[in-house]
């Protein structure tokens, strides 16, 4: 092929992707979108190392659990092929995996606390998928999406912000719980009785001032930038201070890296094992806890589910100038019949519902907008299978800083809401608090939709609410009130 061949194919391949993403139409570029795609996978990378923690450890009834390397090897599967299938068909630039809250509630309402084995514990979760993705090609999930005021729009989008900045100030040591034998009634603190006393802590302190002066200085790529230069500080501090895993032969070291330690491996390759893939029991546990018992809790991860993806698409989709004039992600619904798929294919891999992750935002704030960097994201996560020591070398501290610049960011939105009507304020305000307080996008999304209805019947604007806000505000209470039902029904 002569030299003018080969540039006129180079530009074709270009165009056509410029075309098909929309990459000039949104005011990006390739090169940006690769470097952003790299971001994301960097700020959500963590969920390899963590939801194998929450998933992989616990028994179920019959004594067996799902084992660290397994659960591992699947998050990622999941999150690769989910993430890539979101570029191409929503062709947004959010990133997909294991939920955090979601692997929660499997491993510890259903699995530790109904007593589900972990095949029929993943059933659910795949029937949870099919639910959301039949409501999202019904339209159902576009109205209900379209239904909800501006004003709650925007409180989502800085509750979300708060909610990942307080996830990066708690994964890495800055903020930490206080245990009960401290004999306060103040839940957390600074450090390590009150200072920043551990290196990893010290690492993140100064990850946060390098991404926040190189966005006030407007450098491009700056956050990946942050990502890299954190990560190499942090390599340094280990091999000169060795403070190791926060946790050591089962004891805790408040002094450690959080999940990764940083250190350069021995070797990268090794294949991934998938022998959780395809083990799944979809009607094992109507029989082993009741068709009542196991459609409540099919009815909470759904609840859960539906509204925590909607929330952070809603804020990615403001955070990147995504959105139409009503605030609305243009073709929505493809987006959420995509969103409902991981879902499935989460619990068909057993590694939990797989959906829309908040953390995207770290891309979404270096430039990413559109399907392009899921590419780049996803296929990242295909690599970490067979290259798992690679992304342990990044710790959580050295990503963290990301997060909590990304937050700062997303506060903007504040401004949309008219504080000077407390009926709108006192919604939007629970919405916020509530989501970095309980650790929940959905429990926040909820007690703002359910206070949102009740303030407009006090302020004599009832007729106002869409009847769908009414009627996810009644869902909500169903939600919150689920465990008392399932114990009476009991």
């Amino acid at each position: 092929m002569t030299s003018s061949n080969a540039t006129e194919t180079a530009r074709e391949t270009t165009g056509f992707l410029d075309r098909y993403f929309h990459i000039s139409e949104r005011g990006s570029t390739i090169g940006t979108e690769v470097r952003a795609g790299a971001v994301t996978f960097f700020a959500m990378a963590y969920i390899i190392i963590l939801n194998p923690l929450i998933l992989g450890t616990t028994p179920d009834i019959e004594g067996n659990t799902l084992g660290i390397a397994q659960v591992a090897a699947a998050t990622a599967l999941a999150a690769g092929v989910m993430t890539i299938a979101f570029g191409l068909i929503a062709r947004y630039p959010f990133g997909i995996a294991a939920g955090l809250g979601l692997n929660t509630m499997v491993a510890v309402t259903l699995v530790a606390g109904e007593g589900l084995t972990w095949p029929e514990a993943m059933g659910l979760v795949v029937i949870d998928g099919i639910v959301i993705v039949i409501l999202a090609v019904s339209g159902f999930r576009v109205a209900v999406f379209r239904a909800i005021p501006p004003s709650m729009k925007a409180a989502i989008g800085v509750g979300i912000g708060l909610f990942i900045a307080m996830i990066g100030l708690v994964d890495a040591g800055f903020v930490r719980r206080i245990p009960d034998a401290a004999h306060t009634t103040v839940p957390v603190g600074l450090g390590i009785g009150g200072s920043i006393a551990s290196w990893p802590t010290f690492v993140f302190v100064i990850g946060v001032l390098l991404c926040g002066i190189l966005v006030v200085r407007k450098v491009r790529g700056g956050l990946f930038l942050g990502i890299l230069g954190t990560t190499v500080l942090a390599i340094i501090f280990e091999s000169v201070f060795g403070s190791g895993p926060s946790v050591e032969n089962g004891e805790p070291n408040p002094g450690g890296w959080s999940l990764a330690v940083p250190t350069i491996p021995d070797s990268f390759g090794g294949m991934p094992d998938l022998s959780l893939v395809g083990a799944v029991d979809l009607i094992g546990g109507f029989s082993r806890v009741g068709v009542v018992a196991a459609t409540l809790l099919v009815f909470t991860l759904v609840l859960a589910n539906f509204f925590d993806a909607m929330g952070t698409m809603t804020a990615l989709g403001k955070q990147g100038n995504l959105v139409d004039a009503n605030g609305d992600l243009p073709d929505i619904k493809r987006a959420l019949v995509v969103e409902g798929a991981g879902a499935i294919v989460g619990g068909a891999v057993s590694a939990s519902s797989s959906t829309v992750f908040a953390d995207s935002s770290a891309g979404v704030a270096d430039g990413a907008r559109t399907g392009l960097a899921n590419i780049v994201t996803g296929s990242l996560f295909l690599l970490a299978m067979f290259l798992t020591p690679l992304y342990e070398i990044v710790p959580i501290e050295a990503a963290a800083p990301v997060l909590v610049v990304v937050g700062a960011m997303m506060m903007a939105q504040v401004t949309e809401i008219d504080f000077t009507k407390f009926h709108i304020a006192f919604p939007a305000f629970l919405t916020i608090v509530i989501m970095p307080f309980t650790y929940s996008i959905a429990n926040g999304i909820g007690v703002g939709f359910i206070m949102y209805a009740v303030m407009a019947a006090a302020a004599g604007k009832a007729k106002e609410v869409h009847w769908l806000m009414w009627l996810v505000a009644g869902l909500f209470v169903i939600f919150f009130a689920v465990d008392p039902i399932m114990d009476a029904l009991s």
